[in-house]
């Protein structure tokens, strides 16, 4: 009895937990991403550029295709609109100047 009570709660922990796609971090890089592929993921990158900066994106993929949420690596637009994950994205059919729609 008390066997399968621990392995419940073995299989409770494994299924709560988000499921990662991918993690690698190597001497001035990291990537990481969790979520079910094909569907909704979302994760974070990192590095450090040769200056000794550090940068990071936070970005979500899903239905509404790929949208950074938070970054000091992307520039902020000529309107002042930072990252927020409500900007567009390369799947939503919204162009920019120059750009089909």
């Amino acid at each position: 009895m008390k066997l399968a009570f621990v392995f419940l709660c073995f299989v409770a922990v494994a299924l709560a937990r988000p499921d990662t796609i991918f993690d690698f971090e190597g001497d001035d890089h990291q990537h990481e991403q969790e979520g079910e592929a094909g569907k909704q993921v979302q994760g974070s990158y990192s590095w450090t550029s040769p200056e000794g900066e550090e940068f990071y994106v936070k970005y979500v993929a899903d239905e509404n295709g790929y949208r950074i949420v938070e970054s000091n690596a992307v520039p902020v637009s000529h309107d002042g609109v930072a990252a927020d994950g409500n900007q567009g994205s390369f799947s939503s059919g919204e162009g920019g100047e120059g750009e089909e729609k």
